[in-house]
């Protein structure tokens, strides 16, 4: 049985419904099922809920309207839409009203875990819930108690992959916020031009598309805790408008007049060298002071060797239960490979290794082979260990309703390759007026280009 809040599918087609149902149920995820809009809503009237994955094309309310809907009564719900459609306008729309993601029908069922795991909301964190057994972790957390007992913005720095958004968590958890949301916000994983409204939210008719007005996470933070990670990604101009919210406790929505008081706690976390963003002049010197009022550094992995075989039997038993593998465990041998691999990639690393190992290992025990430590290349038939005969694949392909997604997929990200490069060559090559009439920032479509070239599609 899954553990934690369940998932709402929203669908009007009963056998899709069913088949999503079936897969994640399969895959030991809790479900709640709705036919439409309107049932959905009474379902989260009346139950908590980690996640919504609903399609759009419904009737009579779309999936986009119940996205609305969601977002005004429960701002912190996390949506992801599923569509057959590739259609670029109504997909700007969901993401400006605050959609995660989409899933492109028909896909996969590993996809559609894959968003789950990525997005649903995470469980409540305590202090018998996190793992620190190492001395230096033990200190840290400590410290994150400490803290938490006041209102002091925290400041969170470490490697990539360390866990600094466990650490924020746990803060809110020891606070008397508790009972408030948590929201975090990727400052990197924001395009640009969608990063203003989706912080300090807008007002109807703010922009194009904005159709109703919307709560930024600012607001929908209130009496809680607001993490901004990746604090450094931020744009210099957005900068000096996040300064001013710091100092008044104020925002103003996009194309707002009216200032919307704020009662929230401000965590921030960066795995660069904010001091060095400071000189070089990518980060504002006062909205760095503004922000270091209590710095905090989450040490490496390799810092805290004491953590690392408690939290890979952590990672071994979830991903084993998740892939009907329980009851795998570690050979002494693998755990000594453990504490003497340097993990560059660091908790997250440790995490991917263990999913690995519950793939390859062959038996019950875990030996050193399967844990392919430092692996960065595809996985080598000719070196592999024995692998374990397969589980029986999920049934949610039953009616047609998951085949694969794989050509679908390959299909669309050709369509929009072509889309780009003709707007692109319609402007005379010129980025920026490619990228205004797209829609999309500058710096994405530079992204998008050079993967192009990569690929040959573009001369060097």
């Amino acid at each position: 049985m899954g553990r934690g809040l369940p998932i709402l599918v929203v669908e009007d087609d009963a056998a899709l419904r069913e088949a999503v149902c079936d897969t994640l149920e399969l895959a030991g995820q809790p479900v709640l099922a709705a036919g439409g809009g309107d049932e959905a809503l009474q379902v989260l009237a009346g139950s908590e809920v980690a996640l919504v994955v609903s399609d759009v094309r419904m009737l009579p309310m779309d999936g986009i309207t119940l996205l609305k809907e969601i977002r005004s009564r429960l701002p912190q719900l996390p949506v992801v839409l599923m569509t057959a459609f590739a259609d670029v306008d109504r997909a700007v729309e969901a993401m400006r009203a605050g959609a995660c993601d989409f899933l492109l029908k028909p896909f996969e069922p590993q996809a559609l875990l894959e968003h789950v795991l990525r997005y649903r909301l995470p469980e409540k964190i305590d202090e018998q819930g996190v793992i620190a057994v190492d001395a230096v972790s033990k200190n840290l957390f400590a410290l994150a108690r400490r803290v938490a007992q006041t209102d002091a913005t925290v400041l969170l720095s470490g490697e990539s992959g360390v866990g600094k958004e466990v650490v924020a968590r746990h803060i809110h958890q020891c606070s008397a916020r508790c009972a408030g949301p948590f929201v975090a916000i990727n400052c990197a994983a924001i395009p640009d031009s969608l990063l203003e409204a989706t912080l300090f939210g807008h007002e109807k008719g703010a922009f194009s598309g904005a159709h109703s007005s919307q709560a930024g996470k600012f607001e929908q933070a209130q009496n809680g805790t607001l993490l901004l990670d990746e604090i450094t990604e931020m744009p210099l101009p957005l900068q000096a408008k996040l300064l001013r919210v710091l100092q008044e406790r104020e925002v103003e929505r996009v194309g707002g007049r009216k200032p919307v008081s704020l009662d929230i706690r401000i965590i921030a976390t960066s795995n660069r060298d904010i001091a060095d963003a400071v000189a070089s002049g990518h980060f504002r010197e006062d909205l760095f002071y503004r922000l270091n009022v209590f710095p905090l550094l989450i040490p490496a992995l390799r810092q805290r060797i004491g953590d690392i075989v408690p939290l890979a039997r952590h990672f071994l038993a979830t991903h084993g239960a998740r892939a009907g593998r329980a009851g795998l465990r570690l050979a002494p041998a693998a755990e000594d490979a453990l504490q003497r691999y340097g993990w560059p990639g660091n908790v997250r690393e440790l995490e991917n290794v263990m999913q690995r190992a519950v793939i390859l290992a062959a038996a019950e025990v875990v030996e050193v082979a399967a844990l392919l430590l430092g692996a960065q290349r595809p996985v080598d038939p000719t070196a592999a260990p024995p692998l374990p005969a397969p589980a029986p694949a999920p049934a949610a392909t039953s009616a047609g309703a998951l085949p694969p997604g794989s050509r679908q997929t390959a299909e669309l990200r050709d369509v929009e390759r072509q889309h780009i490069l003709a707007t692109l060559a319609a402007v005379g090559g010129s980025r920026k007026l490619a990228g205004q009439r797209l829609g999309m920032p500058e710096r994405t479509l530079r992204h998008k280009l050079r993967q192009y070239r990569a690929e040959g599609f573009l001369d060097p």
